[in-house]
């Protein structure tokens, strides 16, 4: 399968100061799709502006005709399986079935407390994401549901008329662990990685790609259990969290390299930062629409 090019826009532009441009150019640029983080607030940028996802991808839905859009990623820190099935119901049917849904057990960061529960262990993180996922499956492709849980009850919800897209609109799992790999097996359309953390900091290149490796056999032995050809999933790296860091972005060559490592561990796509000055996505605006436009056919 030949490597799709996308790219992750953050919302930290006001709509009509930058951020409805940044989508059209994103679309006029030939990505594949757009993206962006559902967070409340994020990292360094959480003193500064922040918009929502989904309201976001709504406008975007509406200023472009072709781009795919979606987020990177959900998950259940904020969000309820029965509220987010109707508004993505509500957001795939604006796009005209564009959307992909990136979706993950959520983290750490500001996201967990911010409703003001204590931050939840992994396991904790774990046993949610494992009931949220087969819910909001149901949701997104039964007109009404009713199902109690540990975590998340529907009672009798609607989602009439459901997605455009048929049974519904692809879940792109982010996960590294058996379990949220299990999940990526039986219900993904794809699979979200942004590599191995521990190695950001003093890993090198190789012990990336050795990781990565190690990620996708897991994977594979994953959907071996349930029955699936792992060839089925497509397979989605979020640049910038591996040792390369933001390097792949200097210049076209360096990318052209970057990206046939990761072509040839068996990615299908690979997301990069539209460039996000005095951030850890900082890059040359003019690098990163050659990359956009050109890249892709130097790969062989």
């Amino acid at each position: 399968m030949s490597l799709r090019l996308s790219t992750v826009i953050l919302p930290v532009d006001r709509w009509h100061e930058g951020g409805r441009a940044k989508w059209q150019r994103a679309e006029e640029l030939g990505f594949h799709a757009a993206y962006t983080y559902d967070h409340l607030s994020w990292r360094s940028f959480r003193d500064g502006p922040w918009f929502g996802a989904l309201p976001t991808l709504t406008a975007a839905a509406t200023a472009t005709d072709r781009l795919r859009l979606g987020t990177l990623v959900a998950s259940p820190n904020f969000r309820h399986p029965v509220t987010l099935a109707k508004e993505l119901i509500s957001l795939d049917d604006i796009s005209g079935g564009r959307v992909t849904l990136g979706i993950g057990a959520g983290g750490n960061g500001f996201d967990a407390t911010a409703l003001g529960q204590e931050p939840w262990t992994p396991k904790e993180r774990a046993d949610r994401f494992g009931e949220f996922v087969p819910l909001l499956d149901r949701l997104l492709t039964e007109g009404a549901v009713s199902q109690k849980g540990d975590f998340y009850t529907a009672e009798e919800a609607r989602n009439l008329p459901g997605c455009v897209q048929r049974p519904r609109l692809p879940f792109a799992v982010a996960a590294t662990g058996p379990r949220g790999l299990k999940l990526a097996a039986k219900h993904g359309q794809a699979w979200v990685t942004t590599g191995d953390p521990k190695l950001y900091e003093e890993g090198t290149r190789e012990q990336s790609v050795t990781a990565l490796r190690g990620q996708i056999e897991r994977l594979g032995k994953a959907c071996a259990q349930t029955d699936r050809d792992v060839a089925d999933l497509d397979k989605i790296l979020l640049h910038g969290f591996t040792p390369d860091r933001n390097r792949p972005l200097e210049s076209v060559d360096a990318f052209v390299d970057f990206a046939g490592r990761h072509q040839e561990l068996g990615f299908t796509e690979i997301v990069i930062h539209w460039p996000i000055a005095g951030s850890d996505f900082a890059a040359d605006l003019s690098t990163f629409e050659a990359i956009a436009t050109e890249a892709i056919g130097l790969l062989s």
